[in-house]
This record gives C-alpha cells, structure tokens and sequence, in this order.
C-alpha cells in the first residue's frame, strides 16, 4: 500500500492512490470554480450546482462536500425556489452491494434482458459486414479495370490481346503485299 500521506485529500484519507489522485483532482476544480464564481448572482451558482450534478464532475467526498456547499448556500437565498434546487445524488451503494447501473450511458444502452439483444445486433452487423468486404473482394477481382489484387492478369491480358491484332494486321499487310506484288508482276510481264 502507498505511503498515508499519498492518499489523504481534503481532510479525508482514500483506500486507494488513485482514488486519492481523483480527489486531488476535483479540488483542483472546486478552486478553479471558487475563482471565478460570483456569489451575488445566486442563478448563476444554480446553473453551475446543476451542471456538475449531471455531468457528474464531482465523484468523491471531496466533490459532494463542495456541493453541499452550494446547495446549502442555495437553498438559504430568498430569490431561489428550493423547488428548483436538486438533490445530490450519490452513485454508490453504502451497504457493500455494487450498483449495476451506476454510468447514464450504460443505461441508455442496456436492455432489459441484459444485453442479448445489443450482442445479437452486433454479431448480425459483423456478419453483413464480413460479407460486405467478401462481396467487394470479389468484384474488384473479377473486375478488368487495374487493380492491386488482378493488375498483372489484366496487363497481361491487354498486352495478350494487342499482340494478337498486331498480328492479324501484319498478315493482312502482307496478304495485301502477295496480291499487290502478284498482280503488279502480272503487269509487268503483260507489258
């Protein structure tokens, strides 16, 4: 285990160093706010009160003994509806049982039958995908444009079938020459 004074933070002492690094780090931001918060606007310290409990900045009793703080400091105001003051949630369990669900995201994407569904889901996707790139494998392949995967077969192809009309030009031409030079010899012994 590491050294006490590594996991002592805020007048609280962690089980954990990196529970403590996490505390040192929220009363970094507990400064950070107290800088540049304006206590004579009491809407403002409301929005922020608000926007650190959803976006669940503060996690340790470091962080919730800060928004006790403004909840407090809230709820005193005349000008602000306590209505209007949420609660503090706290998202762990204090008799030893883990919460399950204890992360927004995780619940928006968990099923009532634990997943099954969202795993069934997946392995679909992945097999169309699979397919997908087998299907387009097999296109670019069989393809006759050039392409890494058949740019020799094609070239060769190309190069097999412009040999082939050279070579059926050429006989021509000299199909062409035989008739020219038989009846230009014709013609010459005729005169």
């Amino acid at each position: 285990m590491a050294d006490n004074r590594n996991l002592s933070v805020g007048g609280y002492r962690f089980y954990t160093e990196k529970d403590a690094q996490l505390a040192a780090e929220e009363l970094k931001k507990i400064e950070y706010l107290e800088a540049r918060i304006d206590y004579s606007r009491p809407d403002s310290i409301l929005t922020v009160y608000e926007k650190t409990i959803h976006e669940r900045i503060f996690k340790t009793p470091v962080g919730m003994q800060y928004l006790k703080k403004l909840r407090d400091y809230l709820l005193e105001r005349p000008e602000i509806d306590p209505e209007r003051v949420p609660e503090i949630p706290l998202y762990q369990s204090f008799s030893g049982v883990i919460r399950e669900r204890s992360n927004p995201a995780k619940n928006r994407i968990q099923t009532k039958d634990g997943g099954k569904d969202g795993f069934k889901i997946s392995v679909i996707l992945n097999v169309l995908l699979i397919l997908a790139v087998a299907a387009m494998f097999t296109i670019t392949i069989r393809s006759d444009n050039p392409n890494i995967l058949n740019y020799k077969r094609v070239i060769t192809d190309k190069y097999a079938q412009w040999e082939q009309e050279l070579t059926e030009r050429e006989n021509a031409v000299r199909e062409r020459e035989r008739e020219l030079k038989l009846n230009g010899n014709d013609e010459l012994f005729t005169e």
